[in-house]
């Protein structure tokens, strides 16, 4: 690297910022959310759910690649010249200094609920009336579910689940031989048992919190391995110690023309249950001969091994963010139905005359559900086509599209059965879909199809008229709450006939890369976007206040990482606003000291994808579902779609975008070092919360015009 413009060596490591160890600084901002005293008590036990969720997560797909490099010898070097080897032991290391803070964060937080009359009980701590209660619980309820698994010659060690929390026990026989044994806590009770007072115990008819508001309770696994005994009548226990794995979940899947995909995708989700072990989770007090010996049966290395001082499966306290508590909580916060729209307003009419945006959660995901299902009944609707990624348990989408079908449209669905983690319930839509004799598409082979499209054909007056939304994120009602993700409705003729020759593209054969309006992957988007990067580079030459303003969830991918260095270095101004992965070094002398890069972590999960371009005035707004990354760009089926109404896209300019990269509330601001700094106000200033102006904007986004 140069400090002189113009004599950059773009391809030099040192520019990069590391794609792992940048996650874990974004997971560390979800830590921090935890940590934060401003912040309703059950939201802080909610955020720090998260942060371990996330870090499984991280395991299961991240790190599983790392460790499979690590074993096959793979000697290629990271964007920033690290081997797998030395990204492994830089993750543990960051990873010890966060799990320390999570521990230090959920004593903090055990005590406050205490305080809330929500008490996380020691065994230990219980009387012998409150222990014999529970042991004769223990006896009647959990008993006869528990398996014990003796380990010895004839029944060698057994096959341990993802994720799946387990004891491994040490027995002692009359003879004094020593022998081992896996009890697993089963996943089909809740983690919490509830304790009560007095002397019926029959009032336990179900684990969990009794209560809704709260009470008092112990874990699970503390009541089982208080009782282990039970199971091995004629053994002494020496001891019983938590241990957890996990496994690698990044499934491959083999794909070809004469195979079943979707039997593919379910054989590839149940391997993912015994797949290669990444990491062996131990309680701190087992012993040094029970470590070695899971170690050895699990064929581990020492670094894979992580020595756990507190509770294990720490996301299971997601169940105590769900309390009836609102005390505890944020304000409920009830999401608008955005002008020009009414309650009961059907969104086609508008869209004849102008096109809209939803920007949820503030806006009401309920338009885009009316969109799908006044269409299923419309007498007037011929056909819909959708994509579908993530819709969720119980989907109001899928309902309505197979009541279209009932209704005798045309319904074409193209279901992602490669969702990575709801594999298993995009194969139950697929085959209900298929059963209510909708058309479903599985997807392309060798590419993800992660666009958020939905079409509506409709005959009027003679002719056919098309209308379409794309999204941002999922057609999923539940995400849609707490998910920040914009939604676009047009009726334009060019658009719509871009995503009908790309839904053709889906369905059927075709090698069509260019479209009239909208970039698409794999084939445009990263082209699109990084020739629009070196138009603003020209037009600052020529006039200059060139100027880019990006949202998204991630940056990594190195082209457009380049472009965006050489705009810096031309002097154009950057603002990025990523709220996970950044590989780009912003405020480096002589290459990004023109990049500002803040991530905002809040209330709501900032999923949009915005890119916008000054365009020497003629401004540009594109949204959509891709963010820079290799995958979104080269193997995955993206769209993002030009906002091309003058005032809409003032409005969300202004509104949307520039609202957020002012935040200094919820903002945090990314160093060359890699580390990041909370975005401060100075004396005597207000800090600006983003997500808070959002919910008090009550007009929305769509510009008060008249008719056209």
């Amino acid at each position: 690297m140069s400090d002189k413009k113009g004599d950059v060596d773009f391809n030099d490591q040192s520019l990069y910022l590391n794609r792992e160890l940048n996650w874990i600084c974004f997971n560390e901002k979800v830590l921090y959310e935890a940590m934060d005293k401003g912040n309703p008590l059950l939201e802080r036990v909610k955020f720090l759910s998260i942060f371990h969720n996330n870090l499984d997560e991280f395991f299961m797909v991240r790190v599983s690649g790392l460790v499979h490099q690590y074993h096959e010898g793979v000697k290629d070097l990271s964007m920033d010249g690290k081997t797998p080897a030395d990204q492994l032991m830089e993750i543990r290391s960051r990873l010890s200094r966060l799990l320390d803070m999570a521990d230090k964060c959920w004593e903090e937080l055990r005590g406050l609920l205490a305080s809330e009359r929500i008490s996380i009980m020691r065994y230990s701590d219980l009387d012998d009336k409150t222990k014999e209660g529970l042991r004769k619980y223990f006896i009647k309820e959990i008993f006869p579910i528990i398996t014990p698994m003796a380990i010895d010659p004839g029944r060698p060690f057994p096959k341990i689940s993802n994720l799946s929390l387990n004891l491994l026990v040490m027995l002692q026989d009359p003879g004094e031989a020593i022998h081992f044994a896996r009890v697993k806590i089963p996943d089909t009770f809740k983690p919490f048992v509830a304790i009560m007072t007095g002397n019926d115990f029959s009032v336990y008819r179900k684990l969990g919190l009794t209560m809704r508001n709260g009470g008092d309770s112990i874990w699970i696994e503390e009541l089982i391995r208080a009782n282990i005994d039970t199971l091995f009548p004629g053994y002494k226990v020496l001891g019983a110690h938590l241990f957890r794995v996990t496994r690698n979940a990044d499934i491959e899947i083999a794909e070809d023309d004469g195979g079943d995909l979707m039997e593919a995708v379910a054989e590839g989700v149940e391997r993912r249950h015994f797949a290669e072990v990444i990491r062996l989770e131990v309680s701190s007090e087992m012993p040094k001969a029970m470590r070695h010996f899971l170690a050895g049966r699990l064929h581990l290395e020492k670094w894979q091994i992580f020595r756990c001082r507190k509770e294990m499966a720490m996301s299971r306290i997601m169940q105590l963010a769900g309390l009836d508590r609102h005390d505890l909580k944020d304000t409920p916060y009830k999401p608008r139905v955005p002008y020009p729209l009414g309650e009961r307003d059907p969104v086609l009419p508008m869209l004849k005359k102008r096109d809209l945006i939803l920007y949820h959660p503030y806006d009401s995901f309920s338009p885009v559900l009316d969109f799908v299902r006044r269409a299923a009944v419309d007498p007037n609707v011929l056909a819909i086509k959708q994509t579908l990624y993530r819709s969720g348990s119980n989907s109001p989408i899928v309902s309505a599209l197979m009541e279209a079908r009932r209704n005798g449209k045309q319904v074409t669905v193209v279901v992602e059965l490669k969702a990575r983690f709801d594999e298993e319930q995009n194969i139950v839509w697929a085959k209900a879909l298929e059963e209510a004799g909708v058309h479903v598409v599985y997807g392309l082979v060798g590419f993800k199809i992660h666009s958020k499209l939905c079409m509506v054909i409709r005959r009027e007056q003679n002719r056919l008229k098309r209308y379409v939304h794309i999204g941002t994120g999922n057609y999923n009602p539940g995400t849609a709450k707490i998910y920040a993700d914009l939604g676009f409705f047009t009726s334009k003729s060019a658009i719509c006939s871009d995503v009908t020759e790309l839904f053709n593209a889906m369905t059927g054969f075709s090698h069509q890369e260019d479209y009239r309006k909208i970039l698409v992957s794999p084939g445009t988007t990263r082209k699109g976007i990084v020739s629009r990067i070196y138009r603003e580079l020209e037009h600052h030459k020529k006039n200059g206040g060139g100027y880019i303003a990006f949202k998204m969830n991630q940056l990594v991918d190195q082209r457009c990482i380049k472009a965006l260095y050489k705009a810096s270095c031309a002097g154009v101004k950057i603002d990025l606003q990523i709220r996970g992965i950044c590989c780009l070094r912003p405020g480096l002398p002589g290459v990004s000291e023109n990049i500002k890069v803040t991530s905002l972590v809040g209330r709501f999960l900032e999923h949009a994808r915005m890119f916008y371009f000054k365009n020497g005035g003629d401004d540009e707004l594109f949204i959509g579902s891709a963010d820079m990354m290799p995958r979104n760009l080269d193997r995955r089926v993206e769209v993002l779609t030009p906002i091309d109404d003058p005032e809409l896209r003032a409005s969300m300019v202004e509104d949307i975008l520039m609202k957020h990269l002012a935040d200094t509330e919820n903002a945090w601001e990314l160093h060359s070092d890699g580390s990041y700094s909370k975005v401060t106000v100075a004396k005597g200033e207000t800090a600006f919360d983003s997500q808070r102006w959002m919910m008090e904007h009550r007009q929305g986004w769509n510009p008060v015009m008249e008719d056209r």
